[in-house]
């Protein structure tokens, strides 16, 4: 009988454990959403977007790449994306839905910028949001386009 309730003591002492574990992991999630102050300058043709960069180790990486100069691709008629030169740190989590002007990383080296609004089943690491939006649509254009990004 001691036995037995030693087991179950230990049983649930684990549990109680590998909990504390995962809400430590959580409370320190790469996926922050919120803005950190870091403004970002977006250039593309003759217009600049000013971007809020959020607090994550996924936008402090990106922040190291800075100032770059991408061409970025055209897909889905929503998003322009280009692969990194390296791999950023990740959380993905499902957005659910993508608003106009997010910026995000697709797996650990995937740019995408968004310029329509719709819903995903797709999972992305939040590195920022354009502030104002006004004229991003026709600033992307149809096809690939040359975006460049540095801080202000």
């Amino acid at each position: 009988m001691k036995r037995l309730l030693f087991l179950v003591f230990m049983a649930v002492l684990l549990g109680s454990c590998a909990s504390c574990t995962k809400n430590t992991v959580t409370s320190e999630s790469n996926n922050n959403t919120n803005p950190t102050g870091s403004k970002m300058k977006i250039k593309i043709g003759n217009s600049t977007f000013t971007a809020t960069l959020y607090n994550n180790a996924t936008a402090t990486a990106f922040k190291s790449l800075l100032p770059l100069t991408v061409s970025m691709i055209e897909l889905n008629g929503n998003e322009k994306y280009v692969d990194l030169s390296r791999n950023l740190p990740t959380n993905a989590s499902n957005p659910g839905t993508i608003q106009n002007g997010d910026l995000m990383l697709y797996g650990s080296s995937t740019l995408v910028l968004f310029y329509k609004t719709f819903s995903t089943a797709y999972s992305y690491t939040n590195l920022g949001r354009i502030d104002d939006v006004k004229g991003l649509v026709a600033a992307l254009g149809a096809g690939n386009v040359n975006v460049s990004f540095e801080l202000e």
